[in-house]
């Protein structure tokens, strides 16, 4: 049994994504406090430019390590609401043919008592 609590399951995609973000917005800054001091350096808008594409080089493998965790409990959620969608979509077709079933059998008792 999981320790975690389903509420706090019903989340994982926000908490990902916020802690993915984070990640990024910390490499985008360590990167312009490095450009600010001239380590690397950065020559107008091509320069930050070039500073937003190293901070998303940068952040994407981090957020892969350290993210491994939230990135699981999300892809659970997800393939728990997709077996709940093909449960629901199933109980819907049954249910639709069912009633067709029904339909047709009594146009066809209709049509026996006719004849």
């Amino acid at each position: 049994m999981s320790s975690q609590s389903p509420s706090s399951k019903s989340h994982a995609t926000l908490r990902y994504t916020s802690m993915r973000a984070t990640i990024f917005l910390a490499c985008l800054l360590a990167a312009l406090l490095l450009g600010h001091s001239g380590v690397i350096p950065v020559a107008g808008t091509t320069g930050y430019i070039f500073l937003v594409g190293l901070a998303a080089l940068v952040s994407a493998p981090l957020s892969y390590v350290l993210l491994s965790k939230q990135r699981d409990e999300m892809s659970a959620q997800i393939a728990d609401r997709m077996t709940g969608m093909r449960s629901r979509t199933a109980d819907r077709i049954s249910a639709q043919n069912a009633e067709e079933d029904a339909a047709d059998e009594a146009v066809r008792a209709a049509s026996a008592q006719q004849n």
